[in-house]
Formats: C-alpha cells, sequence, structure tokens
C-alpha cells in the first residue's frame, strides 16, 4: 500500500483567481494594504466566496483582522453547492494546494469530528469540484504566512441542515470556537438577484433595485450582528434572501449561543459590503458580498 499523501489541488486556481503565486500574493497584499485592522484579534470572520475580481477587496476587510501569532487552526465552513448533503462533511485529503503554498489538514480534530457519526465522508471530486472552500484557501494562507508552519485548517462542508441541526453542530463544534487558538472562516456569499437565481424581490419604497437589495442584505446583517439564531432563520423564512452560506452562518450562530450560555460575551459587525453590478431593470443580475468579523471580549 502506498504512502502518499491525499491532496485537494486548486481546481479553480486560473479561473476564479490567478494560478500564479507571485501575482496572487501582489492581489492579496494589495487589497490587505487597503484595510484597517479595527476587529482583532477575530475569533471568526465572514468573507465571500465569488471569484477575487469580484469580491477580493471586500474579502480583505474579514481576513485583515486574524491574528497569525495567536491562531493555529482555522475551521473553514463552506456551503454545499454542487451535492445535495443534508449533513456535514469532511475531506479525503491530507493537504490542500495553494498557489502560495500547501495546506495541512489537521487530522487529529479530523479523527475526533469523525468520531462523533455526525459527519459524511466527501469524495475528492466533490471536493475539488466545490468552490465555497477553496476561494478561502489564498486568503487564509496569506493572512498566516508569518506563521504557515504553525498552523492546520479544518475544512468542513456543509449541507443544507434543518434548524435543530444546525443546532447540534453548533454546540458541538463551540468548544473550539471558545479557544482563543482556533479561528472560524465562514464562507458566504449574501443576496443572488435576478431572474437567473430565480429571486427578484424589489422593495420600491428604496428606490432602484440596487438600493432594495442593499437594504436586504443589510437587514440580514444587522440580524446577524445580534447573534441570535432564531432572529436569523425568521428573517430567512419571511425574505427568503438567498443567501448561499446561511447554514454555516447558522452553525456559527449557533455555536455563540452556546457559549453565551457559559457567559463568555461576544460580539459581531460587518465591515464591508459590496455588489458584483447594480440592478436597475428585471434584465440585470447580481451577487452580493459582506466581510464581517466575530470578537470574543
Amino acid at each position: 500500500m502506498s504512502n502518499r499523501v491525499v491532496c485537494r489541488e486548486a481546481s479553480h486556481a486560473g479561473s476564479w483567481y490567478t494560478a500564479t503565486g507571485s501575482q496572487l500574493n501582489a492581489q492579496l497584499e494589495g487589497w490587505l494594504s487597503q484595510v484597517q485592522t479595527t476587529k482583532r484579534p477575530a475569533r471568526a470572520i465572514i468573507a465571500p466566496h465569488a471569484g477575487y475580481t469580484y469580491c477580493g477587496a471586500c474579502a480583505a476587510f474579514a481576513y485583515k483582522q486574524i491574528d497569525p501569532s495567536i491562531t493555529r487552526r482555522v475551521f473553514i465552513l463552506g456551503p454545499s453547492h454542487h451535492v445535495p448533503l443534508s449533513r456535514c462533511a469532511l475531506s479525503p485529503a491530507e493537504v490542500y494546494r495553494t498557489p502560495l503554498y500547501d495546506l495541512r489538514i489537521d487530522q487529529k480534530v479530523y479523527a475526533d469530528l469523525w468520531k462523533t457519526g455526525m459527519f459524511e465522508r466527501m469524495t475528492l471530486q466533490t471536493d475539488e469540484e466545490e468552490h465555497s472552500i477553496e476561494m478561502q484557501l489564498p486568503y487564509t494562507a496569506k493572512a498566516m504566512e508569518s506563521h504557515k508552519d504553525d498552523f492546520a485548517i479544518v475544512p468542513i462542508l456543509v449541507g443544507a441542515l434543518n434548524e435543530s441541526k444546525e443546532q447540534d453542530y453548533g454546540k458541538l463544534l463551540s468548544k473550539y470556537l471558545a479557544d482563543p487558538s482556533n479561528l472560524f472562516v465562514i464562507s458566504s456569499d449574501f443576496c443572488h438577484w435576478g431572474q437567473r437565481f430565480r429571486y427578484t424581490y424589489y422593495d420600491e419604497t428604496q428606490g432602484e433595485i440596487y438600493r432594495s437589495i442593499e437594504h436586504l442584505d443589510k437587514m440580514g446583517m444587522s440580524i446577524i450582528e445580534q447573534l441570535e439564531p432564531i432572529s436569523f432563520s425568521n428573517y430567512l423564512k419571511k425574505y427568503r434572501n438567498t443567501i448561499c452560506g446561511r447554514h454555516p452562518i447558522g452553525v456559527l450562530l449557533n455555536a455563540v449561543e452556546e457559549l453565551k450560555k457559559n457567559g463568555i460575551d461576544m460580539n459581531c459587525s460587518f465591515l464591508n459590503y459590496a455588489q458584483s453590478s447594480q440592478c436597475r431593470n428585471w434584465q440585470d443580475s447580481s451577487v452580493s458580498y459582506a466581510a464581517g468579523a466575530l470578537i470574543v471580549h
């Protein structure tokens, strides 16, 4: 039997972001240099997962809040876009490749999660086809580069969980969120608006369509900032906003809820909001992006 290390290739490099390490490094550096450190050290961040030309500048606001000197583990929770999944799944890989440097998976934490019986194992193909985790990897590598040999990642693909499952996974992961040496990266875009997304909610009182989208997103963002999972669920039921990472966000909010019971004080704030384009008529479409950070006091 071979001892070959199972690697997940950077399958979206060359299309969703540049495959050239030096070029990618310069781009990420450029975006990060434009941003202030205001919410450091973040225990969790919410960051978009579109192509970097669309959301790279926005994501920098979240990644700038990471403190690499204390971070030893980066949990990355991304939604499943391509395979139906009713639970959460772990990767079969041991190493995730990026054009900057390779990231290794924390096999001890993976073994502990696997033992709970709550996780499925995704195939390498599913892992490589999915972009929601991969789009966080170059930014994670960049933010952590000063301590690149001192940390590992814990990628978790999050399925279409019902509220009680979001609660279960939140409880399970809360002990990891309580540890200052862990960072949680929650991968999510915000509103996907337009006929191609089958979502065309429009509140005319807000003016142009893109203003209505912004108002809807910012309502959701301020509800996330309240750190109450039930309020976020009610918002999603009421407006059906197409926030693709709603389940990873739901898991985070439930983990926070669990820690609040133990008297741990936290606050969450969004630092940037952007749209891929400004929708003005029914033929248009856009995706929204937001960057947020959770601080534990």
